[in-house]
């Protein structure tokens, strides 16, 4: 169950999402609605991630990909008790890349994007770090 930063309003039906709770603890949430088997948590911000392991099934996986400046706080016993794992991957293997790029290609999924000219590159940076950006910031090379 994809989630995302508190304050972005909901783009697709089916996921839920982090701002779906307004103002509940999004670990509560999902358990609410019988927990998430995987997470894959790409928020640049430890204290964002924290509570999603408490949303985790038994033997649930969160895998974060985000990188953040802060620690994620964890719970051993929400860990041990759950037999729930906590890894991180840079961007995994070239395998698994190659697998995820046929997979959506395949299937005609497409990455939601904000795109800005390789000219306002320090315009993008700044939006991306305001926390304003509602997709990943992309710049493009030939405009």
């Amino acid at each position: 169950m994809p989630l995302r930063c508190p304050g972005r309003r909901r783009t697709a039906r089916g996921p839920v999402r982090a701002d779906d709770s307004a103002g509940e603890d999004p670990g509560a949430a999902l358990q609410k609605l019988g927990g998430a088997a995987a997470i894959i948590a790409t928020a640049a911000s430890g204290a964002s991630m924290s509570p999603l392991i408490a949303g985790l099934t038994p033997r649930g996986r969160m895998m974060v990909v985000g990188a953040a400046p802060d620690p994620i706080s964890v719970q051993t016993t929400e860990l041990i008790f759950g037999t729930r794992t906590l890894s991180g991957s840079l961007t995994g293997s070239s395998i698994d890349n190659e697998d995820n790029l046929r997979f959506s290609l395949a299937r005609g999924i497409h990455p939601m994007t904000e795109v800005l000219p390789m000219a306002d590159a320090a315009k993008a940076y700044e939006h991306m770090l305001s926390g304003q950006a509602r997709f990943r910031v992309v710049l493009d090379m030939t405009a």
